[in-house]
């Protein structure tokens, strides 16, 4: 590995030259990190080294691992009732993006993922229903305009001012410039994602129509 030179072996007569030397050494790489390169052993756990990517990498299991110090989280929120035009139909949800994501920009509909990755995404929904008949709400990611397999989250409620909160979190994978996007129908237009204010029952904060937080796991 590239740790740029050993410390100088003592040597000759003098001894100051040497200490001079070593002193020199100390002073150039107490608070660096090695460099990662191709080829370099990971038989030890627990070497730390700088990958030029960016990034430190640790040796685990065999295998050198990214350490996440940053670009990867971020949350989102409607804070406001979200109503359906048209039952039957699909909307991409617009979120409002916390101030202090990194890593995750949002433009419009779409949540763009700065680095590529293995990112945590979690989503609720405070979903509400103004009819006494059955209401039927869907919710499902959309990864670069195109549906994910198998991740539709399907919802009910039976009641007249009947609400929940529906829930899930998956791990998806997502390379730089990937985008995401939260896509919803409701078979009713008597169905919502409610929002509700503060202190309506006691002093608890106000709750949020919909929520998205996003946190990459490791690279």
């Amino acid at each position: 590995m590239s740790i740029g030179a050993f410390p100088p072996p003592p040597g000759g007569p003098e001894w100051k030259p040497w200490g001079e030397r070593l002193n020199d050494y100390l002073r150039r790489v107490r608070s660096h990190l090695a460099f990662f390169e191709a080829g370099d052993s990971a038989k030890d756990d627990g070497i730390i080294l700088w990958d030029a990517t960016g990034y430190p990498v640790v040796s685990s299991g065999g295998e050198f691992k990214q350490i996440v110090l940053a670009d990867g989280h971020g949350d989102f929120f409607i804070t406001s009732d979200y109503a359906y035009a048209a039952a039957d139909t699909t909307y991409l949800l617009s979120y409002t993006a916390d101030t202090n994501n990194e890593g995750l920009p949002i433009n419009g509909t779409r949540i763009t993922f700065s680095e590529t990755g293995y990112y945590l995404v979690s989503f609720s929904a405070q979903i509400f229903s103004s009819s006494a008949s059955t209401v039927e709400f869907v919710f499902w990611p959309k990864k670069n305009g195109t549906n994910m397999t198998g991740s539709t989250l399907r919802a009910a409620l039976h009641g007249n001012a009947e609400t929940t909160v529906v829930s899930r979190a998956v791990i998806i994978h997502a390379t730089a410039n990937d985008y995401l996007e939260v896509a919803t129908a409701c078979n009713s237009t008597n169905g919502s994602l409610k929002a509700f204010a503060a202190n309506g029952i006691s002093d608890e904060p106000a709750c949020p129509a919909t929520t998205l937080t996003i946190i990459r796991v490791h690279r």
